[in-house]
């Protein structure tokens, strides 16, 4: 994963918890990176380490970590200068998810080594939609849960999400059953 995603999961500890937790988080997953470069790419291992460990030291679930993360992530990468990127894939909840895919391919420019999940929304009626979730990468759905609420926070659309189809479970995909009002 790139180093955005590890540098967004440090500053969600370090805004949430403080530096000493952080620094405590860092020893349990053995790293001594203290600045990790937003552009450069990193094991996948070294940030389930970062997640396993802040579970350990907040003595929280990896899926309520991860969830965390998914909200904080919407914000983290408005803020990090990818919010107008945001704004043009869509100007409300089930366009921006319509356009996930579209999204994650101009990022691609920016990140060329990027593996990104695939989404697709199906069964849309008014306030509810079906978003399938398709990634190479086990245990990232509970983000998915996450950045559904940060979404709904930036579109200022009351959201709920449920898992209907879990990949843990044995299905091929995640799917989540998203009910939003606006």
């Amino acid at each position: 994963m790139y180093g955005l995603v590890n540098k967004a999961i440090q500053e969600m500890v370090c805004d949430h918890y403080g530096a000493e937790t952080w620094k405590a988080i860092k020893t349990i997953a053995e790293t001594e990176a203290d600045n990790f470069i937003s552009l450069e790419s990193y094991p996948d291992d070294l940030t389930h380490r970062l997640v396993k460990s802040a579970s350990q030291v907040l003595q929280r679930s990896t899926a309520d970590i991860m969830e965390d993360f998914g909200k904080y992530w919407v914000e983290f990468t408005g803020q990090e200068g990818y919010g107008e990127m945001m704004d043009l894939a869509g100007n409300d909840l089930p366009e921006f998810l319509d356009n996930l895919d579209d999204l994650h391919s101009r990022l691609g420019v920016i990140f060329p080594k990027m593996q990104p999940p695939s989404f697709q929304c199906s069964d849309q009626q008014l306030n509810t939609l079906n978003l399938h979730y398709y990634s190479h990468r086990q245990g990232m759905a509970p983000m998915v849960s996450g950045l559904l609420e940060g979404l709904g926070e930036r579109f200022t659309t009351c959201v709920e999400v449920t898992q209907t189809q879990d990949r843990e479970q044995g299905a091929d995909h995640d799917v989540f059953s998203v009910t939003y009002q606006r």
